[in-house]
């Protein structure tokens, strides 16, 4: 590749008009949205060498950065085991290897739930039963979709994608003799599924937009011309997808949108029965289904929204879950619709103001409910009292209170971990934060003992102390209180009476907002999503070290748009108040330069997919806030894509941005927002746009017009296009590790921090 580019590539114009409620907006550069044009990949790649050329003098950082990473990330490792029927199920990681490896080793004995303790050496029964390494061999990308097993662990069902654009080749292997089986289907979406007996396969197809849409079942042993489907969704709105349940006796095949669920259940023991509608659809009601067996009768918990946006919980028979008896239905039909079914439901929890209920696990003796409280993710377990099937006229709760399972660290994470046994007594639950390395622990249901099984090992010079947290909130243009996490090297702040924080405390890890300030304003990176309901809740990165340890702080905007604080958090960042995504991150970083935590001069923003919708619209309407923007897959060209029925996800994201097509003030507001039409004429930070040719999610034409876009007026602006990979970029982890090397070293360059020596 030529390091020495002498100039920026420049674009050639073709007038396209785009005409839609009167308003006709010409687009220079839609000629490059043709993917197998010579003339599109020769200007990608021409791109990439300037890009190359002008960050070559970072090469030694880019090499300095993935050797830490490298060194601080434990390479030969192991997950802790998980039991799944009659054997221990982990994956191993090896040096020098891109891909994990999964192994497993038999339970000792029905009653064994204490998972083994795995070193490098194997166990004594020790199995591989699928070696990704092996699997990728001689192919520039893989990925692994689908990995389903049966419960007596005989056949593994896996999918695997080598290009990068999410469609998935399933095949059946016996784990018994080692042997794929000739079963083969290809073009299919991820999440399929090998039934708990191994007589059929559940897969979903995509439509041509990339919607999957039909669900079809696969009987082992046969053709796959033989395959049979079972549901298809008509509606351009819904995505379908189907599982089995942590019992192991239903499976359901669900559709949603953004605003709309429903629900359709399958007995395992007759699969090839109709599905049966568990409540009817209701538009603008979102529910989930779960099973229990409760004091002996077999019911789904239904987490739904019809009365409460946060969400409530009922539990329901199974046998008649609406309050209406009916035969089975076919798939594509809905019966009578129930005013509603929510009243025969039992309450799984009241008095729940403040808590955004997320997800309900079902298992044999006691339920555990994950949510949302003071914009931290939480867990609590409720216990199935222990008594036979109720008479008649019984009207005792079979649930016990909610019992929030506490930790010590406030602004961290708790969450569920692999815990796919119906039977099991104890829980998996993972913690972590900005600072804090994960952590993974067994919690005991019964005594409420907690037994660290696992912490991220964190290996190198790494003096975990010397790390602290913060959270502060920033007040929005409308007054709307926006928190932001942030974690930085302890001795860049001084406590408010003067002294250095020492970094030797424990409680010097988390420093109370009020209390804490840089000592001069730090150079600090500023990321953000808001959208899609998504929270981006706060965790340790081991490569974020190589920041930190360069005197960079880190910090999250928890923006509007996503569900950090609940339902309305998500209402009020989405269609028609998108802009609120948009002011809360700009608000987020002028607060942070106020307080002091940084200048203008010394701030990057940052954000990938629909964050990089967010990072264009910051740098059109607040440029001189920013130093630099790196924008990864950024959705920088939106209003042109959602106009496009015809283009993948499309339609069902009209329920998240509004339909421009079809509504003239939709179209307006997006107009006004989205970052391709709103490029100026005025001194832009400089930018840095990540791509992947095969994306099938935000296509790789949107930041190659931007791109091109902003250096028409004069802004510097580098494009990468990852030429074999899909919407997460590279596959293997050392190749991940390198485009993070890639970025952050882009980011300390323009924070000036590029000739920091530190101790890895």
């Amino acid at each position: 590749m030529n390091d020495t580019a002498p100039s920026a590539p420049v674009a050639k114009k073709i007038p396209h008009e785009r005409t839609h409620h009167g308003h006709t907006f010409v687009d220079d550069y839609e000629w490059m949205r043709e993917k197998e044009s010579p003339e599109v990949i020769a200007h990608l790649e021409s791109e990439n060498e300037w890009t190359q050329s002008q960050t070559s003098h970072l090469e030694s950082l880019r090499e300095s950065i993935f050797t830490e990473i490298k060194t601080r990330i434990k390479e030969t490792d192991m997950s802790v085991p998980t039991r799944r029927g009659s054997y221990w199920y982990f994956s191993r990681t090896k040096a020098g290897l891109d891909y994990g490896i999964s192994v497993r080793v038999p339970i000792a004995d029905v009653d064994d739930w204490t998972p083994p303790e795995v070193g490098e050496e194997a166990l004594l029964g020790e199995e591989v039963i699928f070696d990704s390494n092996i699997a990728a061999e001689g192919q520039e990308f893989f990925s692994l979709g689908t990995f389903s097993l049966t419960d007596d662990g005989r056949y593994l069902l896996f999918g695997v994608d080598n290009s990068g654009d999410e469609r998935y080749t399933l095949r059946l292997r016996d784990l018994s003799t080692g042997e794929d089986l000739p079963d083969t289907v290809d073009g299919t979406f991820a999440g399929a599924s090998i039934d708990p007996t191994g007589r059929y396969v559940f897969y979903t197809t995509v439509d041509e937009a990339w919607r999957p849409e039909k669900v079809w079942r696969h009987s082992v042993g046969t053709d796959s011309s033989d395959d049979v489907c079972i549901f298809h969704e008509p509606d351009e709105r819904f995505f379908v997808g189907s599982g089995f349940s942590r019992s192991g006796k239903y499976m359901f095949i669900v559709t949603g949108s953004k605003t709309t669920t429903g629900f359709w259940s399958l007995e395992a023991d007759d699969l090839e029965s109709a599905p049966k509608v568990v409540w009817p659809r209701v538009e603008g009601v979102e529910y989930s289904v779960e099973h229990a067996i409760i004091a002996g009768e077999d019911r789904f918990l239904i987490t739904h929204n019809q009365e409460r946006e946060d969400f409530d919980i009922v539990d329901v028979p199974v046998s008649d879950p609406a309050g209406t008896a009916r035969e089975s239905v076919d798939a594509v039909d809905e019966p009578d619709i129930v005013a509603d079914p929510t009243s025969i439901g039992r309450a799984l929890l009241a008095d729940v103001d403040g808590l955004r209920i997320e997800d309900v696990d079902a298992f044999a003796s006691f339920i555990v409910v994950s949510y949302r409280r003071g914009g931290f993710a939480r867990v609590g377990i409720i216990e199935l009292a222990a008594h036979e099937q109720p008479t008649a006229g019984d009207t005792a709760s079979p649930f016990g209170p909610l019992q929030e399972l506490p930790f010590s660290r406030e602004t961290g994470t708790l969450g569920f971990a692999g815990n796919p046994e119906f039977t099991q007594t104890s829980i998996r639950l993972l913690f972590t934060s900005m600072s804090t390395p994960a952590v993974i622990y067994q919690h005991s249901v019964a005594d409420g003992t907690d037994t660290v099984l696992k912490r991220q090992p964190v290996l190198g010079s790494v003096d975990l102390d010397r790390y602290s947290e913060s959270l502060v909130w920033a007040s929005a243009e409308d007054g709307t209180q926006v928190p932001i996490s942030l974690v930085y090297r302890t001795d860049l702040i001084a406590l408010a009476n003067g002294t250095t924080t020492s970094a030797t405390t424990t409680s010097a890890r988390e420093t109370d907002a009020h209390e804490a300030a840089p000592v001069e304003p730090a150079p600090l990176v500023l990321y953000g999503y808001g959208s899609y309901e998504m929270s981006m809740d706060p965790y340790f990165s081991v490569s974020r070290l190589s920041l930190l340890d360069r005197g960079v702080v880190f910090a999250v905007a928890h923006v509007r748009g996503g569900g950090e604080m609940g339902r309305h958090w998500y209402d009020q960042g989405k269609t028609t108040t998108k802009k609120n995504t948009f002011t809360d991150f700009i608000a987020a970083g002028r607060h942070l330069v106020a307080e002091g935590w940084t200048s203008p001069d010394r701030l990057v923003a940052t954000g990938g997919s629909a964050g990089g919708l967010l990072m264009g619209a910051v740098t059109n309407m607040a440029p001189d806030l920013f130093a630099g923007v790196s924008a990864h897959v950024p959705f920088v060209d939106a209003l042109t894509s959602i106009l496009m029925p015809e283009l993948p996800l499309t339609v069902i994201e009209w329920e998240e941005w509004g339909d421009p097509l079809h509504d003239q003030d939709v179209y307006e507001y997006m107009r006004s927002y989205s970052p391709y039409e709103n490029v100026a004429e005025v001194a832009h930070p400089k930018i840095l746009a990540v791509t992947s040719l095969n994306d099938t999610r935000v296509l790789y034409v949107e930041p190659a017009k931007w791109v091109a876009r902003l250096r028409e007026v004069g802004a510097d602006a580098l494009l990468k296009t990852e030429m074999v990979a899909g919407h997460g970029g590279a596959s293997g982890r050392y190749d991940s590790w390198k485009e993070t090397a890639f970025d952050f070293a882009w980011i300390l360059d323009v924070l000036g921090r590029s000739d920091v020596d530190i101790d890895a």
